[in-house]
């Protein structure tokens, strides 16, 4: 079994990139959902949480709203640090659970998708690492239709990640999503059948 780590800056293309690995047979975890499980109310790491940064990240239900939260993390390296510490061991271990589960069931490619992979270590869980990149206007105007961030919010969450310089170093594909979804399509099904070669498939 091969586990592809699919990572890449805010607004790449990074679902958009997965939803075609899964159409092409792969089992794809989404790292921001895990991490969503990992902050839930139930979870050991929200009590930490809570207390590492207030009660005014909570939302009127008792969970963590994320949005209030990350305003915090994007304006401190240092906060995005001391949050890192709390859920990543939490979010490795259930990665490591239910790779072994596709394992077991003979699962052939496993796609771990994750903005913020390379920054907190999840590289390790993978055996190779693919990148989504796109021109910046194109990821600025992404980023406000998607979010409704203003330029000013879309470039402060750019900053705090790598550079497509620094991940493309450490990558095994490169795919551009700047053009439409027919070319991103072809890019990934590329990518795919060297993917398979590699793998003996």
């Amino acid at each position: 079994m091969k586990v592809i780590g699919l990572t890449g800056g805010i607004g790449t293309g990074k679902s958009t990139v997965a939803k075609y690995l899964a159409e092409l047979g792969a089992a794809v975890l989404d790292l921001d959902k895990i991490g969503h499980e990992v902050m839930k109310s139930d979870s050991p790491a929200y009590q930490r949480i809570v207390s590492e940064f207030g009660k005014d990240i909570l939302d009127t239900r008792g969970e963590i709203d994320r949005a209030r939260l990350a305003k915090i993390v994007f304006k401190e390296p240092e906060s995005l640090r001391r949050l890192n510490r709390i859920v990543h061991p939490g979010i490795d271990k259930i990665i490591d659970e239910r790779i072994s589960t596709y394992r077991r069931q003979g699962v052939k490619v496993v796609v771990l998708e994750g903005a913020a992979m390379l920054e907190a270590g999840k590289a390790k869980q993978a055996d190779e690492i693919w990148i989504t990149t796109a021109p910046e206007e194109v990821v600025l105007k992404r980023l406000n239709k998607r979010s409704g961030y203003s330029e000013k919010e879309s470039r402060a969450r750019m900053r705090s990640q790598l550079s497509d310089k620094e991940r493309i170093k450490r990558a095994k594909a490169v795919i551009d999503t700047g053009g439409s979804m027919d070319e991103v399509r072809a890019r990934v099904e590329k990518e795919w059948e060297a993917l398979m070669g590699r793998s003996g498939e």
